[in-house]
């Protein structure tokens, strides 16, 4: 394992952590536990700390993870782990306070060494944990929180903004190879000396444990969840990368990734550019190097369709036949909540897009590029995964 020193915190973390959001039981933490669901965790957590990953993820929101985690965590060598957990902010500091103490509860432990206010997404989130923050301060100054950060699937303004404003030490967020909007907020984060701390690069960052044959072609030699990581881990700004696993044998393809961080940046280099070239290919030069440019947030655009996302989408399908991604994604437009907002197109063609659209050098074609973009990933309607049950 490789480690990396975690900004200010000047914790050693794994540059491969355990995220607990997939391997519980169940989302609703009141469940009782299955022997089998807990001897699976179990597995998991020694099997993370065989490989030297010896830092530990969850959340408030991660159903029974915390419980389970509780039964386990305890009984190992206590500074020999680090462990991370995150709780909402609350416009009532009471109700925080209560969930706080239930995670303290469930968890088994005296303190945590990291805490993060949870789905930092909004101005609305931003301003009730700022009102929560001389709480977490009084807990960090008893011990029982060593470090605070923060966890966003917000826009970069906003993470940019939270990271600012100097009350935290580290930050949770999206950045990968197809989502790379996130890195001003990364830069400002480097030059405040934060932790970076990548959410969910394997499955948000294109569902890569289940990658498309083409994508696999085009990231050969490197299966593309080693691809994605190399490509984070090639930036020293990043720290670490979550690996949310569900049983012990997911850690399996990150040892490739161990192997060859030393060559990060001569193994991604090639594969980088044959992805780019594929898409311009499929595509347009034209069009990949600028369809970001002058595009509307979701709420500033009639029917609030998220544009850039979609296009996004559609730009992933085509170009390396990530179909079940965009299915995956497109299909949570509209039941996303602020942890991913916007509706889908499929009322575009009575819209009028002309006013949103008009910084946009791809304003005529953008409407027809939304209706395709429907046509091609429109399936059932999902709920995000702490919804599913």
């Amino acid at each position: 394992m490789k480690y990396r020193r975690f900004g200010k915190t000047g914790l050693d973390l794994p540059v491969i952590t355990c995220g607990g959001m997939r391997f519980q039981h169940s989302w609703n933490s009141d469940d009782a536990v299955s022997d089998g669901s807990q001897k699976n965790v179990e597995a998991c957590v020694l099997r993370a700390l065989e490989l030297g990953i010896n830092h530990f993820e969850t959340a408030r929101g991660y159903g029974t993870s915390e419980a389970q985690l509780g039964r386990i965590l305890p009984r190992l060598p206590r500074q020999e782990i680090i462990v991370q957990t995150k709780v909402g902010p609350q416009a009532d500091v009471g109700r925080f306070r209560d969930a706080f103490e239930k995670s303290m509860g469930l968890l088994n432990l005296d303190y945590i060494d990291l805490f993060a206010f949870h789905g930092i997404n909004n101005d609305e989130a931003l301003e009730h944990a700022m009102g929560c923050l001389e709480q977490a301060r009084t807990w960090q100054r008893e011990g029982r929180i060593r470090h605070i950060g923060f966890s966003s699937h917000g826009s970069q303004e906003l993470i940019t903004k939270a990271v600012r404003s100097g009350a935290f030490a580290y930050v949770n967020l999206h950045w990968f190879y197809i989502f790379q909007e996130n890195w001003p907020a990364i830069h400002e984060a480097r030059k405040r000396d934060m932790g970076v701390f990548i959410i969910s690069p394997s499955d948000k960052g294109g569902l890569l444990h289940r990658p498309s044959e083409k994508l696999m072609r085009l990231t050969d030699p490197l299966h593309p969840m080693v691809f994605n990581s190399l490509f984070c881990l090639s930036r020293p700004e990043v720290h670490t990368l979550s690996c949310g696993v569900s049983s012990p044998e997911h850690f399996d393809k990150h040892q490739e990734t161990i192997k060859l961080m030393d060559r990060a940046a001569e193994v991604v280099g090639p594969i980088e550019r044959r992805l780019q070239g594929e898409m311009e290919r499929v595509l347009g030069k034209r069009w990949v190097r600028t369809w970001r440019k002058g595009l509307p947030q979701w709420h500033e655009t009639p029917g609030e369709i998220n544009i850039p996302w979609i296009l996004r989408l559609r730009n992933l399908a085509l170009a390396f036949d990530m179909i079940e991604f965009g299915k995956m994604r497109y299909n949570l437009l509209g039941n996303g909540g602020h942890w991913f907002p916007g509706n889908q197109a499929g009322d575009v063609e009575n819209l009028d897009l002309e006013g949103c659209l008009r910084h946009s050098p791809h304003a005529e074609v953008i409407p027809g590029m939304l209706k395709e973009a429907h046509e091609l990933l429109k399936g059932e309607e999902r709920a995000r995964l702490q919804e599913e049950s």
